[in-house]
């Protein structure tokens, strides 16, 4: 899949794109309770809120067939490959579960921020990809972006490992309100199946959701192979070592895995 001028134009310029409807109700549903299923095990990569509600599953892609299919979608890889101009590795990949009445917030940051500081990454030639499994509204905790705060570079930013379960480089309030003033404030929402990508220096955050509407996105943090990270210091199933180019799976590979799900459980 190839972005069109226009959709190049707006992701330089804005910092993010949103593209409706990129995978199909079938496909969603498959991943979709395959996720469920992820957040109810006791393993390392899935990460819990203080209420012990699920906040994210790290690494799906490496035991999940499905989301390992997912990480190597045509329908996500080409349009990076596209922007950066070269092949990419997996540097993250992640399902984050904004849970229903328990879901916290994701402080105001800049993802390459934490990617720099903490993994060693030389450049912000990296940048998140993500697809919406639930319907993400207005009101149930949805991401929140700054458009064109991505060429202010790495902004300063301080640690912290208090708020919530996951320590995170947030950005100060005086820093986020002169960035609204700058480029606004837009909260990308759609149908299950939409794909949201935006540049690693991007400004983004969400607050918690108090309905009872659950809202699980799933991050492929997708880097270019030159810019592989130098010094990482976070564990591997959270910023992967492994530099491997991606090859992408046929267009309809996440189809043919739902059907035969599907068949198996009648």
């Amino acid at each position: 899949m190839k972005l069109n001028a226009q959709q190049v134009k707006q992701f330089h310029e804005e910092g993010w794109l949103f593209l409706p409807d990129c995978f199909s109700p079938q496909e969603v549903e498959t991943l979709r309770a395959e996720a469920e299923g992820i957040y109810s095990v006791d393993r390392p990569e899935v990460w819990r809120e203080k209420s012990g509600a699920p906040r994210t599953a790290f690494a799906a892609h490496t035991y999940n067939e499905g989301f390992g299919i997912l990480g190597r979608h045509p329908r996500l890889i080409e349009p990076v490959e596209q922007l950066f101009g070269e092949k990419l590795y997996m540097h993250q990949f992640k399902i984050n579960a904004k849970a229903k009445f328990d879901g916290d917030v994701w402080q105001w940051h800049q993802d390459y921020g934490t990617w720099a500081r903490d993994d060693g990454m030389p450049e912000p030639k990296a940048m998140n990809i993500s697809v919406f499994l639930d319907e993400v509204f207005t009101f149930n905790g949805p991401l929140m972006i700054i458009p064109k705060s991505h060429k202010h570079g790495v902004l300063a930013a301080g640690h912290d490992k208090a708020t919530t379960s996951y320590p995170l480089w947030t950005l100060d309030h005086e820093t986020v309100e002169k960035l609204v003033d700058e480029g606004g404030l837009v909260v990308p929402v759609g149908k299950p199946g939409g794909v949201l990508m935006f540049h690693g220096n991007l400004v983004h955050g969400s607050a918690g959701n108090i309905t009872p509407f659950s809202r699980k996105i799933v991050y492929l943090t997708l880097n270019a192979v030159s810019n592989y990270i130098r010094k990482p210091t976070r564990a591997e199933w959270i910023a992967h070592q492994d530099f491997t180019p991606i090859q992408p799976c046929a267009d309809d590979a996440l189809i043919r895995y739902a059907q035969s799900h599907k068949q198996a459980a009648e």
